[in-house]
């Protein structure tokens, strides 16, 4: 199988307002990953208070789960992001930037009041796929 994992803005439509791709095209007969939400737990098994302290513990933990299936950015097709705090894109896209690159995949964001424990502000969700 030569095919690749494809994404693309269409361009009769408005850019994306972030970074993100408004479709992704997975071939046929690619195999699919979806995590669990991942939360900004460090080595230790704590949660820290600060939000930007819990999206760069999120991001390794991203990367370590993905290493763990020999996958990386490339593989990624979605992402589903949920937090209970505003998000600092500017920091978040710096460490997005760190796990994705320049290929962005699909993405959902949603604001929600809470998330599975109280000390959680943001989890994200990976769906990737191996061609």
């Amino acid at each position: 199988m030569n095919e690749k994992i494809t994404r693309r803005n269409p361009a009769t439509m408005p850019a994306p307002v972030g970074n993100y791709t408004h479709i992704t095209k997975i071939p046929r007969g690619a195999e699919f990953f979806v995590t669990s939400g991942q939360i900004g737990v460090n080595a230790h098994g704590e949660i820290p208070a600060d939000f930007n302290e819990q999206v760069v513990h999120t991001f390794a933990n991203i990367k370590t789960v993905l290493e763990s299936e020999s996958l990386n950015s490339e593989h990624i097709i979605k992402v589903n992001i949920w937090a209970t705090e505003k998000i600092d894109w500017d920091f978040l896209y710096a460490e997005w930037d760190k796990l994705f690159g320049q290929d962005y995949p699909a993405m959902t964001v949603g604001y929600i009041t809470e998330l599975g424990l109280p000390e959680i502000k943001i989890e994200i969700e990976i769906w990737a796929a191996s061609v």
